[in-house]
């Protein structure tokens, strides 16, 4: 079978590619609001670009009820920082709900009943129950395609690690075990997908 893009419809080649490109990393969101209240939110378009200097990647998209720019891009634009973190699977149902439209300024925090901790090296809280947090600040933002999706670069200034995910390799490096974090990974539709088996395979020298 093959599926010709050309001619289709976004939301159908939306539906095609978010069901190919699995499984994709999920960034979860905090930013602040105007009020000064936090919104929370996912994001499977999500990738790391570069190591020096350390950047993510966020594609975002609009609100699907009056298209206008969403809530973490408009908070990023505006107060420059924000927190992504890494959810594992008990934290699933919340980062769904997460995903639903809110009026500007409501925060997910207070729906969901999700705790934040003070974040050391960040002026942002971070969710307590979460493995892994990455303090960040806005670099770029561009926009690209018709609607227009927002492609927002965040430079990491540091990134926190529970303890329980943490220890050494056989050369002393610091060694982060994804068993450990258990994150979920975004599929198609409403379907996510856990942590699997570790295949360890050596880089060739």
């Amino acid at each position: 079978m093959f599926v010709d893009f050309d001619g289709m419809n976004p939301t159908s080649i939306y539906h095609v590619l978010t069901q190919t490109a699995i499984p994709r990393p999920i960034a979860w969101v905090l930013s602040e609001n105007p009020d000064g209240g936090y919104n929370l939110a996912p994001f499977s378009f999500f990738t790391p670009v570069t190591s020096n200097p350390p950047l993510v990647m966020l594609s975002v998209g609009q609100k699907p009820t009056d298209k206008s720019n969403k809530d973490t891009r408009v908070n990023i634009e505006a107060r420059k920082d924000f927190v992504i973190h890494i959810a594992h699977r008990e934290l699933a149902p919340a980062v769904t709900e997460t995903s639903r439209t809110l009026p500007l300024g409501e925060s997910e925090l207070t729906n969901i009943g999700l705790e934040v901790v003070e974040f050391e090296g960040s002026r942002l809280p971070r969710l307590k129950d979460c493995r892994v947090a990455m303090a960040c600040e806005l670099e770029e933002i561009k926009e690209i395609g018709a609607a227009p999706q927002s492609l927002i670069f965040g430079r990491v200034k540091g990134i926190y690690l529970d303890d329980s995910v943490t220890g050494e390799d056989e050369k002393g490096r610091l060694k982060i075990h994804g068993d450990k974090i258990d994150p979920i990974g975004r599929l198609g539709g409403s379907e996510y997908v856990t942590f699997g088996d570790i295949v360890k395979i050596p880089r060739p020298a």
